[in-house]
């Protein structure tokens, strides 16, 4: 058996983006959380995914939605993935957003947003793995947010030898 804190641990050396993904939930009400796990699948077609673990309060508005939004934190927006980061009530009061693909919300500011369809949801353990096809994509050349080693970071592109 591994022990899971020495495996996290292990797994934090691995660098990742951070992204706030949003839906609706079945109410109509905007659900938003913090997630890492946000990966490319495939070009062709246009296919993205992450996941959430199975115990979230939010859990049930993703694997029910037929949208949701995958919006890519900026260098600058730490604060934000604070904010989703935690359980709570209605996130979206202090956040400045606009309605994307399905009424997801699209927060102002972020790097980049895909506005997916629901394509698979998939079991792995504890965690839905949640498949969407980017049916609109925005982009911009700010650099992300970053995760490792238990903090924030920044991407950099290291200099190149010539």
């Amino acid at each position: 058996m591994l022990d899971t804190k020495t495996f996290r641990a292990a797994l934090s050396s691995f660098a990742t983006g951070v992204t706030v993904v949003t839906t609706q939930d079945k109410a109509g009400q905007a659900v938003g959380m913090t997630a890492s796990s946000f990966n490319s699948l495939s070009l062709n077609p246009p296919l993205i995914l992450w996941s959430v673990t199975k115990t979230t309060g939010s859990a049930q508005a993703f694997v029910e939605c037929a949208h949701f939004c995958i919006n890519v934190l900026g260098a600058d927006q730490a604060a934000l993935s604070d904010h989703f980061a935690r359980s709570g009530t209605d996130k979206f009061t202090t956040v400045p957003t606009e309605n994307g693909l399905g009424n997801c919300q699209k927060i102002n500011g972020a790097a980049a947003h895909f506005e997916c369809r629901m394509w698979a949801i998939y079991e792995g353990g504890d965690h839905w793995i949640v498949v969407g096809q980017v049916e609109r994509f925005t982009t911009t050349n700010r650099d992300g947010l970053v995760f490792a080693r238990g903090r924030y970071a920044l991407a950099r592109p290291l200099s190149s030898k010539s």
